[in-house]
């Protein structure tokens, strides 16, 4: 079977919204990049980590939707999401709209994801 970026795109995020920390971590490359005002920028697997688990430290009632995903390139894919979560300490809702672009290695490793908030959060 082919490798469909769209179809792992929603793997992904699966994962992410079951915070199940392995499979995210499992799912990128060992020097990969992230782009996004939630987490910045960030270089590495680890880096990467360890900015997931701080910002779920924050927003763990996290919930996220999305509204389309589709196949850009064969190792490329687009998503347009919506976040709703809770601060754990403040309390303060947070509602984040926007999409993500994502790319694969040829194994079906994230190499990058740049995230483009359509308002400031």
């Amino acid at each position: 079977m082919a490798f469909d970026p769209a179809e792992e795109i929603e793997r992904f995020h699966a994962a992410i919204n079951a915070l199940d920390f392995p499979a995210i971590e499992a799912y990128f490359a060992e020097d990969a990049t992230y782009v996004s005002n939630g987490v910045g920028s960030l270089a590495g697997r680890s880096e990467i980590m360890a900015a997931f688990r701080k910002y779920f430290d924050d927003y763990p009632d996290q919930t996220a939707k999305n509204s389309l995903v589709e196949t850009l390139t064969p190792l490329s894919g687009r998503s347009v999401w919506s976040v709703r979560a809770t601060h754990s300490k403040s309390g303060k809702p947070l509602i984040r709209e926007g999409e993500e672009t994502i790319t694969f290695n040829a194994e079906g490793r994230v190499t990058r994801v740049d995230v483009t908030d359509y308002q400031e959060f």
